[in-house]
């Protein structure tokens, strides 16, 4: 590096000195690994030109200066618009996971299902499960089961028919009996 200016040097070896340290120490300002490293490039960007120019006393001083006001500026942010820009979301919201609520009503719609799949003649749910699960077109169900298309298009809607009539017209979970006395008078 001998041909190197020296403020070449000099913010080379701040940068090596100091780039893991600020790191950590950003991240535990700020909560995140990710965001850390990117205000310690912002950081690093913003006070290049001083140190470069050997305008600066104290660079590492200057640099953590910097970098505190960018993570503080960006935690300000944070507070006044916490879902821009990918931050993640307070501990404090809902979560986007299924309530226990919803997962008992999943688990019983699934068994209803199932149950009304065992229900349906072998050759139904075969072109069903073919279709629905596995993704298969006719002709390749056809192909696959060795029957004619029309044979499997005529399975398929006829046990699409029969599920219909086996399973319940509203899910379990409807809100019906919650509706406001109003609403259940006018459909009477």
């Amino acid at each position: 590096m001998p041909d190197e200016p020296e403020n070449r040097r000099d913010f080379a070896a701040l940068y090596r000195a100091t780039v893991e340290p600020l790191r950590r120490y950003l991240a535990r300002l700020l909560g995140d690994a990710g965001e850390a490293e990117d205000v310690a490039h912002d950081a690093y960007l913003r006070v290049h030109p001083t140190i470069s120019g050997q305008r600066a006393e104290k660079p590492e001083a200057l640099l953590y200066t910097t970098a505190r006001r960018l993570a503080l500026n960006r935690l300000k942010r944070r507070r006044i618009a916490p879902f821009v820009n990918g931050a993640s979301e307070p501990e404090t919201t809902a979560s986007s996971e299924p309530g226990v609520v919803q997962q008992v009503m999943a688990r019983q719609e699934l068994e209803q299902l199932e149950e009304a799949i065992g229900q349906l003649p072998a050759g139904c749910r075969a072109v069903l499960l073919l279709r629905k699960v596995e993704l298969l077109s006719h002709q390749e169900i056809a192909d696959r089961l060795g029957i004619a298309i029309s044979t499997v298009e005529k399975q398929h809607a006829r046990a699409l028919r029969l599920l219909r009539a086996l399973l319940p017209v509203e899910p379990v979970h409807t809100a019906t009996s919650v509706a406001p006395p109003a609403a259940k008078e006018a459909h009477l």
